[in-house]
């Protein structure tokens, strides 16, 4: 099985190149650019960042002073702005009062306490959750997303009702438990998912994983 991932991996690698994902200034971006980008496409995570970037809010004890209606407005490019300010307000209280808005601080928490702390937050699920520990933290935890299932399902790994955990260690098993890897390789499949592995009418026949 190892080989087989690995496989994939350098094949995406070859044809698509390193990914530098995610693109943030820092931890804190990619974590509210994690639960933003819930149920909408990356431009419009883009949009919302810009407009926290102008009025100088990217940071956690001045995004915690906002109110919840301004809040809302300036992230309604995503969509469901209401009820994403309501899960930005409850992850930036529970940053600040288990770890004073630190970075350093969250990232020395143990990872499989993290996450469950995480989980605990109103609005953060399993895919946003790792995105968190992955992409800001630098945990070596494999984000599992709706491309990652289908790419893998099409791919006869896992059957149509597998489940996040189930999916989750096949990679977290299967390969070296790497930060970088994981980042690069989850990057790379939503990449593909994107571009070649699409929901409807998928480009099988130029596939690079033909």
């Amino acid at each position: 099985m190892n080989r087989r991932l690995y496989t994939i991996y350098k094949k995406l690698y070859c044809y698509f190149g390193p990914q530098n994902w995610w693109p943030a200034d820092s931890p804190f971006e990619v974590m509210l650019g994690a639960i933003l980008t819930q149920n909408t496409n990356w431009h419009n995570v883009e949009r919302a960042i810009h407009n926290l970037k102008k009025e100088k809010l990217l940071s956690v004890s001045k995004l915690a002073k906002v109110s919840q209606g301004k809040l809302a407005c300036l992230i309604k490019p995503t969509g469901y702005y209401n009820i994403k300010a309501k899960r930005l307000n409850s992850f930036l209280k529970f940053f600040l009062k288990n770890y004073q808005g630190s970075i350093k601080k969250i990232s020395s928490e143990h990872t499989p306490q993290l996450r469950r702390k995480l989980l605990s937050v109103n609005g953060i699920g399993q895919e946003t959750a790792d995105s968190i520990l992955l992409y800001a933290l630098n945990k070596p935890v494999f984000v599992i997303d709706a491309y990652t299932k289908r790419i893998f399902y099409r791919h006869h790994f896992i059957d149509g009702n597998a489940e996040y955990e189930n999916i989750q260690a096949l990679f977290m098993q299967h390969l070296k438990k790497n930060n970088k890897l994981f980042n690069e390789y989850h990057a790379l499949l939503v990449r593909l998912g994107k571009e070649f592995c699409l929901k409807n009418n998928p480009r099988c026949s130029i596939c690079p994983l033909k």
